[in-house]
């Protein structure tokens, strides 16, 4: 491989709205400014202003009419998708996947990187619970087209030279799904600088309203114990959650800004993170406001949350043990000051994350040319 400056592609599954896996993105455009950005769909209008001058290519499933919304349910065609894109010209591919876009198809010579926020959720190990939660039609066809996704995302994960793994958590299920070996680089999150401010009297959860997410669980919790909540986040759960909320619990919706979003953190006493996640960004963005987190204990938020110091866990995905959980934090508090809490969630910061996963771009680079090297007789003999 040639010395000079190495040319980069960054695939990522879709754009569409500015969640975890999008800053993720926007970090590795910042370690590698020159490289173009794949990706099944792009939506510019759900994505910060800077991106429109990022070079983004997208897949033919663009021109499709309400693309943005629909790429979900086109999973069985994702994968012509994904290995139509001709990377041949790049000597770098960086992937960032928690679906198909690990299966992208490379030159021989060029090294592919994946940093995996996931193995495909719905395809292994959620894949009944997905299934029990889908309607009628979707519960029909999805054991065919799962197994088949099964044997190509498989298969996918095969091409990949080197899996950075977002926690620990997601490692395990790489190696169990995959059987591969992958390094952990924590995603990056924003920590808020603003100054501390007096923390009021309620709490706070912040993310999409999906059935995963649980946060039906915090709402009914806060409902029993007559204790505010504040719910910031739209989605299909959203007229199911007002259902049960009692008068203590405010829906502010999906539409706050990033500063108003940050004033609720550094405002909440604490933060209730009841689903179990992958890594997991918002229980990084309460500590980083100083604001302790009350987590399920599984997943992620394990690696980001320190026991009786930063928040606490709960043991069972229900109401009473969250209750319970409500009850210990008001009781016993949290041994860590605001200004400690915050100092802790600095592990996660994007200067962290843009500095290892630069060092272990080019640390993977430099083995794989080693090994290129190694096999090349006519290379070896011109040294010689």
């Amino acid at each position: 491989m040639s010395k000079k400056e190495p040319k980069v592609a960054i695939v990522h599954d879709w754009l569409v709205g500015y969640a975890g896996g999008d800053r993720v993105v926007d970090a590795m455009k910042r370690v590698f400014p020159d490289a173009v950005i794949y990706t099944l769909v792009y939506d510019p209008k759900n994505m910060p202003e800077h991106f429109k001058s990022y070079d983004i290519r997208t897949s033919w499933f663009q021109k499709v009419p309400f693309s943005n919304r629909l790429y979900k349910a086109m999973l069985p065609l994702m994968p012509r998708a994904f290995e139509a894109f001709d990377l041949t010209e790049y000597d770098l591919v960086l992937s960032s996947s928690s679906s198909c876009s690990k299966g992208v198809i490379t030159r021989p010579d060029a090294v592919h990187i994946c940093y995996c926020h996931t193995p495909i959720r719905y395809v292994w190990d959620f894949y009944y619970t997905y299934r029990a939660n889908a309607n009628w039609l979707a519960k029909l066809v999805m054991p065919g087209q799962m197994h088949k996704m099964r044997i190509w995302d498989k298969c996918a994960a095969d091409r990949v030279d080197y899996f950075i793994a977002n926690s620990h958590y997601i490692a395990q299920r790489i190696k169990k799904y995959y059987r591969r070996d992958s390094d952990v680089i924590y995603p990056c999150c924003h920590i808020n600088e603003s100054p501390f401010v007096e923390k009021e009297d309620f709490y706070l959860t912040v993310g999409r309203l999906t059935w995963y997410k649980r946060v039906d669980l915090a709402v009914q919790a806060c409902t029993r114990l007559n204790k505010r909540l504040v719910v910031i986040g739209g989605g299909g759960e959203l007229d199911k959650l007002r259902a049960m909320a009692g008068p203590t619990v405010e829906f502010k919706g999906g539409g706050l800004s990033d500063e108003e979003v940050r004033s609720y953190y550094l405002r909440a006493k604490g933060f209730l993170f009841p689903g179990e996640e992958d890594f997991g960004i918002t229980p990084v963005e309460a500590q980083s406001a100083g604001t302790p987190v009350l987590a399920y204990g599984r997943g992620g938020a394990c690696e980001s949350v320190l026991p009786g110091r930063t928040g606490y866990w709960f043991k069972e995905q229900t109401v009473e043990s969250l209750v319970d959980c409500i009850e210990r934090f008001e009781r016993d508090g949290v041994a860590c000051s605001k200004e400690e809490i915050r100092e802790h969630s600095r592990s996660f910061s994007e200067e962290r994350f843009e500095r290892e996963l630069k060092e272990y771009c080019l640390r993977r680079m430099a083995d794989w040319q080693q090994e290129l090297l190694d096999c090349s007789h006519w290379e070896k003999e011109e040294l010689d």
